[in-house]
């Protein structure tokens, strides 16, 4: 893997770039716009991600909605919730970012308004259109703009691709659910937001725990319609694997509540139970 790796971990970056053009045939990175990469080392157990300078992005990306529509149901709503997951990375950070915060909500209802379609009618050229451009634009920097962002949720999940080479939608699905019942108490406010303005969660004569949780369980309700699993089990994790990925997961201070690896651990332990 060599200097692959190198550009990935060390961010070392060689002064030639080979001009790279993409189709897009599923939605859910969003690197058709955006210099993002991901490599994994099988041998050390290790996946890695770097965001390069703008001189790497695509030069063009032909993005049509009907190349999507012989994928498999299992991919197309890991992508979907790998999206969903991008835009939640940042918003679950900072207390005072309307204007992004508003960007990132009208993007997650459309998401989820979109998914509940495209899962019942997977030819549904209107759902899978605003599919693909919402995965555009949910990992565009324009999404992150003022946020400190968190991405937690997405150093767990590498590691547990890592071990399980699983679909990464669904990795980070497993772990969010826990991963955000964990910390909503460190950014309570944002989370009644997003119950709100999200999930559209009547807060009369509810606590704002209340309000908070019934958005995360929203969630959960959601994925579970859609099809994606939330059982780090079902992804081929297995029990002796937890603390191996808690312990190289990387630790980061983005978000509301930075981890240490025991706290990492107990959320790959309840993803691990979940039913």
């Amino acid at each position: 893997m060599g200097g692959c790796e190198d550009q990935v971990r060390a961010h070392v970056q060689g002064n030639k770039i080979v001009p790279v053009a993409s189709i897009l045939t599923l939605a859910g990175t969003g690197s058709e716009m955006n210099a993002g990469s991901v490599i994994t080392n099988d041998d050390m157990k290790l996946k890695m991600g770097r965001v390069f300078p703008s001189n790497v992005n695509l030069k063009f990306s032909i993005l049509n909605p009907e190349y999507t529509f012989t994928l498999p149901t299992y991919q197309m709503v890991s992508g979907i919730f790998d999206m969903m997951s991008h835009l939640m990375e940042a918003y679950f950070s900072g207390e005072d970012d309307t204007t992004s915060d508003y960007l990132i909500e009208g993007l997650l209802r459309s998401i989820i308004s979109s998914a509940k379609i495209a899962v019942k009618d997977p030819k549904n050229y209107e759902a899978r259109s605003n599919l693909m451009w919402s995965s555009t634009l949910a990992m565009n920097p324009i999404m992150g703009l003022s946020k400190t962002q968190d991405w937690e949720v997405h150093m767990i999940e590498h590691q547990i691709g890592a071990y399980t080479d699983c679909a990464h939608g669904m990795g980070l699905a497993a772990v969010s659910l826990p991963y955000y019942r964990y910390i909503y108490k460190f950014g309570l406010d944002k989370f009644v937001r997003f119950a709100k303005q999200v999930w559209g969660i009547d807060e009369t004569g509810k606590t704002k725990e209340e309000v908070a949780l019934e958005g995360i369980d929203a969630i959960e309700s959601f994925v579970k319609e859609c099809g994606i699993v939330t059982n780090l089990k079902e992804l081929g994790a297995t029990e002796e694997m937890l603390p191996l990925i808690a312990n190289s997961t990387v630790l980061l201070s983005g978000g509301y509540k930075a981890l240490i690896a025991e706290e990492v651990l107990e959320i790959l332990k309840t993803a691990y139970a979940a039913v």
